[in-house]
């Protein structure tokens, strides 16, 4: 069965989420940006999410971790909880 792991930041709008991402992109750390920023209580585990199978996050998060490449930061991707940054780091099929 298919499972992945990823590693996420939330916040409530696009904008920070895209400011976030050029940190990132530029050198920053993804662990401490989600521990300073992350509104998620995954956040202080640097947004770690552990491993997981399709259908136990939201479909917009499913679509991009189970499809998306690896040790890339994807988004902004928008849910009804608000705006991810997305770092898939293993997945199995």
């Amino acid at each position: 069965m298919t499972r992945a792991s990823a590693r996420h930041i939330l916040v409530d709008n696009e904008a920070k989420c895209e400011e976030l991402k050029k940190e990132i992109i530029e050198g920053a750390d993804f662990a401490e940006v989600a521990r300073q920023n992350s509104s998620c209580p995954s956040g202080r585990q640097g947004g770690d999410l552990g491993e997981f199978r399709p259908g136990q996050m939201v479909k917009e998060f499913d679509e991009v971790v189970f499809s998306g490449d690896l040790d890339t930061v994807h988004g902004p991707v928008k849910t009804q909880f608000g705006y991810h940054l997305i770092e898939i780091t293993s997945r199995t099929d």
